[in-house]
């Protein structure tokens, strides 16, 4: 039996502008109904990626797939099976929320009274039906973005690109987007997202590709890209600077492994297979010697982490 066809698949896409290469051999397979994060710095092409894979840009060479259609010689039928919300909002500020859903439904070709009809669909199902005849001039960040992710709803899309939908948002408002792209996740829609916000991807996505200088360095799942750099660790905080040397020799005996030392924070840290056993031994090891800890924590490695040991030796295989 074989396998569905991904919703997304790219091969070896190029793009430069002229000396810069913004794509150099990007490669993704994204299967239907996942969220899929695309991570990386400023520059690494994150943004030129979804802007060839939903058919705004065409590539120098490569090809790309996008909902079972070629997006430079189908595009037409790309455009008909996809959304894009983009980094800035498209909605216009002066129109209510309402008129802005019944105005892109009409350029959708949807009919006047199907189109007042999704509006109102859409309005309940991202809880703008009480702001939806107010000016979106007077919505909050938060409501602006939900209403983006409404006007991209429009004709039911069977994949989503979020090009760093929450840039700009406070917590409040972030969480807000993230659990609408929850929803739309659990309805079978798929979600490509870029971000720079590790937590967002760490948060929304099944797997992950980190892109740096137009091609992907590592993909995986989160749990898989942060086994990458390393098992659980230890946290050791002493009382006192002085005891650091002490408490990073006890630690280095019990986990194997080399400890690293922050003299500010007074905290020694090492890497750990066993967690629990490490945890136990260590704690008797300190009271025997008579070693004050102020805090002792079990901890997993952070996207954070992953993104700037990837990228960073990346630039250093480079140099």
């Amino acid at each position: 039996m074989s396998s569905p066809e991904p919703a997304i698949e790219a091969n070896g896409l190029r793009k430069r502008y002229g000396d810069t290469a913004a794509l150099d051999g990007f490669d993704l397979v994204v299967p239907a109904g996942t969220v899929h994060g695309l991570l990386g710095p400023n520059g690494a092409g994150k943004t030129t990626a979804v802007r060839i894979l939903s058919t705004l840009l065409r590539p120098d060479s490569g090809t790309a797939r996008v909902a079972g259609f070629d997006v430079v010689r189908a595009h037409q039928h790309v455009r008909y099976r996809i959304g894009l919300v983009g980094q800035h909002a498209a909605v216009d500020e002066v129109l209510s929320g309402r008129q802005n859903l019944v105005m892109f439904g009409r350029l959708y070709h949807l009919g006047t009274r199907a189109a007042e009809r999704k509006a109102d669909e859409l309005l309940n199902r991202f809880r703008l039906t009480d702001a939806g005849n107010k000016p979106v001039k007077q919505y909050s960040g938060g409501m602006r973005r939900r209403l983006d992710l409404a006007v991209s709803l429009v004709l039911a899309p069977s994949v989503l690109f979020l090009d760093e939908p929450t840039t700009g948002l406070d917590p409040r408002a972030r969480n807000e987007v993230w659990d609408e792209v929850r929803g739309l996740a659990a309805t079978g829609t798929t979600v490509l997202l870029t971000t720079q916000y590790l937590e967002e991807a760490d948060q929304l996505a099944d797997a992950i590709s980190v892109i740096d200088e137009g091609r992907v360095i590592a993909e995986g799942t989160p749990d898989e890209l942060k086994r990458r750099i390393g098992a659980d660790r230890i946290d050791v905080v002493v009382h006192d600077s002085v005891d650091l040397g002490r408490a990073a020799d006890l630690l280095a005996k019990v986990a194997g492994a080399e400890t690293t030392t922050d003299v500010d924070r007074r905290q020694v840290s090492a890497p750990v297979h066993d967690r629990m056993a490490a945890l136990t031994e260590l704690v008797r090891a300190f009271t025997d010697e008579g070693l004050a800890a102020e805090d002792v924590a079990l901890r997993r490695p952070t996207l954070d982490e992953v993104f700037l040991r990837l990228t960073n030796h990346e630039k250093e295989r480079a140099a």
